[in-house]
């Protein structure tokens, strides 16, 4: 299947399937997150003016640890052709750079309307993981993300132009007969798992959760999602010198922040400086004037 649904003649314009399908993921995780602000008594149009600042932020986030990532991991593709690094349409984004670019912008806004950031992070978590999983097919369609050769029914096949070493040499690898490992549907399948999860502990505990637990959730199980892809993944950059992936590094801190916040919000554990946080949601001013 062809990643690019049509092309503009004589322009150097088109049209992917990634790019199609990670703007329908991110309207389709805007209603999500809208109907939960809502069933919280929050403004839902609130969630529509925040994406105005955190998509723009995020793309440029998930270009910049894209670069990072790859510089990082040894490779001087960037540094010799720095030009290339706002060449977004050549290909190269990656999921945590969005959400840390997002989430930067997210707050910022959040803080000048004086909104509580825990109830948009909370309802944006299982959002997120159904965006994600509804953006992978596109990795499918453009032969990419996949992992080593395996002999399960599930395999996929991989072009030769798609290939990448050690599994170029078609003599020992020949297209016809090797299968690849698709690591974009186990991520799929991890993430709307995941999503279940929070969405159930959202639905089946509203009044018992504290605010902000949701979001701790998110970053326990994306980063344990991510650790266990990762054994799949050998198109990431390592750590020169190591089999460590900068991925890996990354979602291991993500585990540990959200068990640590987790076991300091229910006073597991207690620290002097860092209190539990409040009981629930703060409403903005605007919204309950709306309610008298």
């Amino acid at each position: 299947m062809d990643p690019i649904i049509f092309r503009i003649p004589g322009t150097n314009f088109a049209l992917h399937w990634y790019g199609l399908m990670m703007a329908l993921g991110i309207i389709l995780a805007g209603y999500i997150a809208e109907w939960g602000v809502r069933r919280r008594g929050e403004n839902p149009e609130y969630v529509w003016d925040l994406m105005l600042w955190a998509v723009p932020a995020g793309v440029i986030g998930a270009r910049l640890w894209y670069v990072a990532n790859d510089i990082l991991g040894g490779n001087k593709y960037f540094l010799q052709e720095p030009m290339r690094i706002i060449k977004t349409w050549e290909g190269g984004l990656h999921f945590y750079g969005a959400i840390l670019g997002g989430a930067i912008a997210g707050l910022i806004y959040m803080r000048i309307r004086n909104l509580d950031a825990r109830l948009f992070l909370d309802v944006a978590s299982p959002a997120f993981l159904i965006a994600q999983a509804f953006v992978r097919p596109a990795n499918f369609i453009n032969q990419e993300l996949y992992g080593q050769p395996t002999n399960l029914p599930w395999g996929i096949s991989i072009d030769a132009a798609h290939r990448i070493g050690p599994w170029t040499d078609l003599a020992r690898f020949p297209v016809e007969a090797t299968r690849f490992h698709p690591t974009f549907a186990y991520e799929i399948l991890w993430n709307l798992l995941a999503a279940g999860i929070l969405a159930w502990v959202t639905l089946e505990f509203t009044k018992r959760y504290k605010p902000g637990s949701i979001f701790a959730g998110w970053l326990i199980l994306e980063g344990v999602g991510r650790e266990l892809i990762e054994f799949f993944r050998p198109d990431q950059p390592r750590i020169p010198g190591t089999d460590i992936s900068i991925t890996r590094i990354a979602a291991g801190v993500m585990v540990i922040a959200g068990i640590i916040t987790l076991l300091i919000q229910y006073e597991i554990i207690r620290l002097p400086f860092l209190g539990s946080g409040p009981d629930s949601y703060q409403i903005s001013s605007k919204q309950k004037k709306k309610k008298k």
